[in-house]
């Protein structure tokens, strides 16, 4: 597979195979997605793979803490206070065409928390990882995190995994924090499912659509 085919493929995944991934193959794409470039090359992410054990234990504190009510307050905004036309517009068009995937209809309130409520349970992956980062770090630094990621991200392609980058994860801070033993001077970025796709689930019907060039290309000269 060469770089245009993994680009090509990858995408959010939601939902996996029950079916193990070598943690060391993971390992291994991890250490080789931090050839991303980063400014300066301080290379500012810090990644924690959860499997097994480890794994089952998070999903079931997750678990409890929803079926609780239990919410925390995420500690950056996820998308802008004031999100405008047309990346407002983008942002409702993917949500719409997720629940219309998965046949849920728009009113139907009980089936659209229960569909994010599967985040949290990775979407049923059996491997996971979260980005954390210094909290001294600032946007030139954060932009150095999506490299990472999207670099793990087509590795995983070529592995033959599918991926989900997970933000929602950044609104359980404390829990993921003190599960993590995350240092205080870090905070969690997100988190990523990692598993072998069920390509049989609804959800990964979806491809979703990307905007025509001429809405955010300009080619000068």
């Amino acid at each position: 597979m060469n770089v245009s085919q993994a680009v090509a493929a990858r995408r959010s995944v939601r939902g996996f195979l029950d079916r193990p991934v070598d943690a060391a193959l993971i390992q291994r794409l991890a250490v080789n997605a931090a050839r991303a470039p980063s400014g300066g090359n301080l290379q500012p992410w810090h990644i924690d793979i959860v499997t097994g054990d480890s794994l089952a234990a998070l999903k079931a504190i997750m678990a409890q803490k929803q079926a609780a009510g239990v919410m925390e307050a995420a500690q950056y905004d996820i998308y802008p206070r004031e999100l405008v036309t047309p990346y407002k517009d983008r942002r409702f068009q993917v949500g719409m065409a997720l629940y219309a995937a998965l046949g849920i209809e728009r009113g139907d309130s009980d089936a659209r928390n229960h569909e994010f409520r599967r985040n949290f349970q990775f979407f049923e992956a059996p491997a996971a990882l979260f980005c954390t980062v210094d909290r001294r770090m600032g946007p030139p630094q954060w932009s150095d995190l999506g490299m990472y990621l999207q670099s793990f991200m087509l590795l995983a392609v070529e592995a033959g995994l599918a991926t989900c980058a997970q933000e929602c994860w950044a609104i359980y801070p404390e829990t993921v924090g003190a599960f993590l033993d995350t240092p205080p001077e870090r905070m969690i970025f997100c988190g990523m499912a990692i598993g072998y796709e069920d390509t049989a689930a609804p959800a990964n019907g979806l491809r979703a659509e990307r905007a025509p060039a001429g809405e955010w290309l300009t080619m000068r000269g």
